[in-house]
This record gives structure tokens, C-alpha cells and sequence, in this order.
């Protein structure tokens, strides 16, 4: 059972957004404190990538543990109201992040996929400098 009203649940719901998210900004800081440069979603590649460094061929993909159903996460958590409403969608979800990353890899494009609950700043750096040296 939802602790929460349905207008209160719907307002925090709509709050959610897709860009521009607290753990995006985090690793954008991170990424130009590297003196990495990067675009931010390119409409013209599929599934609209974070962050894109055309000088390495790499795109950045900063994920919630919740929405992306990060395997083996306490944030990956199901609601206790309309399973089947929220199972679907996070299947959905699941299945449009893999055919976005098939497509990007087929057109010669590296793809990192950095995970909310992950996001220290030494660890950002130490993924970067990996995928970029």
C-alpha cells in the first residue's frame, strides 16, 4: 500500500526528469575537471546519450538505479502497487536501453554506462581515464 496520496505520488513522479539529473551534472563536473570535452544529447544518435566525447568515439550513459534496473542494487527496489504496470515498464525500459547500445556499438561508437549508486568522483575519473586513454 502507497503511505502516499495519489495527487501527492503524481506530483512527485512528474519531478522526475530525464536530463540534467543530479548524478549527470555529477559526472559532467567530473569529466571537464579531466579536461575532457563532450556534448551533451545528441539528438542525432540513438537513445540521446548523456554525455558524448566525439574526439574518443565514446558515449556516456548515466543511469538510475531504479528507472534502468540496475542488477543487484538496493535502489532497483519494485513498488508494492501495480506490479504489473511497473514491471512492464522497467522490461520496456530494459530492452531500449540494450537495442540503443547494439545500435550505437554498430556504428563504431565505445559505450560506458555509469550507474547512480556508483558515482564517487575518484571512481568517475578512474572509468573516464580508462575508456579515454
Amino acid at each position: 500500500m502507497d503511505k502516499i496520496d495519489p495527487a501527492r505520488r503524481s506530483a512527485n513522479m512528474a519531478k522526475v526528469r530525464g536530463k540534467n539529473t543530479g548524478p549527470e551534472l555529477k559526472v559532467r563536473r567530473v569529466a571537464h575537471g579531466m579536461g575532457l570535452r563532450f556534448r551533451l544529447h545528441r539528438k542525432d544518435l540513438p537513445g540521446r546519450p548523456d554525455l558524448v566525447f566525439p574526439r574518443h568515439r565514446l558515449v556516456v550513459f548515466v543511469h538510475g538505479c531504479f528507472w534502468h534496473r540496475h542488477e543487484g542494487c538496493r535502489r532497483a527496489t519494485m513498488p508494492a502497487t501495480r506490479t504489473d504496470f511497473w514491471q512492464a515498464k522497467f522490461d520496456a525500459t530494459v530492452s531500449r536501453d540494450a537495442r540503443q547500445i547494439a545500435a550505437l556499438e554498430a556504428s563504431g561508437w565505445r559505450v560506458l554506462t555509469l550507474w547512480e549508486c556508483d558515482l564517487k568522483d575518484d571512481e568517475i575519473a578512474a572509468r573516464l581515464r580508462e575508456v579515454t586513454a
